[in-house]
């Protein structure tokens, strides 16, 4: 499949791939440890609760999936810990530890509670955890507060990313991205990048769980905030999680396509974060103004955003980077296809976000599961993807989310309904 549009000069994919068979061991294993968790966030897919089960995997059992990874060798996967709250299980540092003795790559993802507690971090990190995440849905207490439920929460969580910065830890800041609140993006983003954050996530809302009572969403808009993500990808690192149409979205404005549509919710995003920037801001150090994103940040900033300001929004652009300033190209991996996900009671999945039971690590080992599920190796053929995305010219770089199609249709290999574009074949 060629990436570039015709005449155009190839230049370097601004996506990366693995240099291994993502069918025969995952890149990324994230682990539900428990479902337990303080908070009461509407957009919960794990419907959690403040109580552990009685049926999550103990500690041993945990320790023995952890040693089936382990034994895939190198390149061993990132296993990220999480919930629920991780915190509210009190082996977390213990199993971070056995997993950094494994050489396996620990992360943690807590929830902006009281436990999450310089102490508590400290402890995670001597332990020999690498990564910390936590998840900001508002720029201000008011919004992230509703979101989540609990008042002080977003207090909690800020002050925690920073003890997390200084603790040494990679830091990525999550933000679901639904009806509620996507307008908070750029006041987010400012946040983001004050504390900072090396890496911002943006998960796409999935109708399920506590989720299904949100309003997604629709297509044209998750589009808009894709192309918006790929201008501010030169301010701050960021990825999309459900929303793999962002690779496509890349690719082609790297093949020059005219790609800055004129719709006002993407004009409205870019307005703000324009009107962040420090007054003069030229992309020449400084100090930032008290209300802008810092300098050493917007240093960065594509032209577009600095200083063609009567070029937003009119369909045209002057710049087609993304190769510049902080830009992280996406990895090509997809639901059970790179990424792997284990519940609280050991049931394996394709993600936290698409409920289909693969297998069960109590019942065999997860590299078996991994390689043998049926179910895990139908996702990995997008040539049997229905609808639009079986017949995409870029189904192999994006294949669509395989937990939207299931959540709209019941079905893991239709089309995702979340993406408008229309393959040439269809044309």
């Amino acid at each position: 499949m060629s990436t570039h549009a015709p005449g155009a000069t190839p230049k370097a994919a601004p996506y990366r791939q693995l240099h291994f068979d993502r069918g025969a061991r995952p890149f990324l294993v994230l682990w539900e440890l428990t479902r337990a968790c303080d908070l009461a966030c509407i957009h919960c897919r794990a419907e959690s609760r403040s109580w552990r089960d009685p049926d999550e995997l103990s500690t041993a059992e945990v320790t023995k999936v952890l040693d089936d990874l382990a034994a895939l060798g190198a390149p061993r996967p990132i296993v990220v810990l999480t919930g629920g709250d991780p915190f509210k299980r009190p082996d977390l540092a213990d199993i971070v530890s056995y997993g950094t003795k494994l050489s396996l790559r620990m992360a943690v993802s807590p929830s902006g509670t009281p436990l999450a507690t310089r102490r508590n971090l400290a402890e995670l990190r001597l332990a020999g955890a690498t990564a910390v995440s936590f998840s900001i849905d508002g720029a201000s207490a008011e919004s992230h507060d509703s979101f989540r439920r609990v008042p002080g929460s977003f207090d909690l969580t800020v002050n925690a990313c920073r003890e997390a910065v200084d603790l040494g830890f990679h830091l990525q800041v999550n933000t679901t991205v639904t009806s509620e609140t996507v307008d908070q993006l750029p006041g987010i983003l400012r946040l983001v990048s004050s504390i900072p954050a090396g890496l911002w996530s943006l998960f796409f809302l999935i109708p399920t769980g506590r989720g299904r009572l949100l309003a997604p969403l629709s297509a044209e808009q998750i589009e808009d905030v894709l192309l918006f993500l790929a201008e501010i990808s030169e301010i701050m690192p960021v990825k999309s999680t459900e929303a793999p149409q962002f690779r496509r979205i890349l690719v082609q404005r790297e093949a020059e396509y005219d790609m800055v549509p004129s719709t006002p919710l993407y004009s409205k995003l870019m307005k703000a974060v324009e009107d962040m920037l420090p007054s003069g801001t030229s992309g020449h150090g400084g100090d930032s103004g008290s209300a802008g994103i810092p300098n050493s940040i917007s240093a960065g900033i594509p032209g577009r955003i600095r200083s063609d300001k009567g070029n937003l929004g009119d369909g045209r652009s002057s710049s087609n980077s993304v190769h510049g300033g902080h830009t992280r190209r996406p990895l090509v991996v997809g639901d059970g296809y790179g990424v792997v996900f284990i519940s609280h009671t050991g049931e394996v999945l394709p993600s936290g976000f698409l409920p289909m039971v693969a297998g069960n690590v109590r019942d065999s080992s997860i590299v078996t599961i991994y390689r043998e599920s049926e179910l895990l190796n139908l996702l990995r053929l997008p040539s049997g993807y229905g609808g639009r995305c079986g017949i995409c010219e870029y189904r192999d770089i994006c294949g669509g989310s395989r937990a939207q199609a299931f959540a709209v249709y019941g079905d893991p290999l239709a089309e995702d309904p979340n993406c408008p574009f229309r393959p040439a074949q269809s044309a």
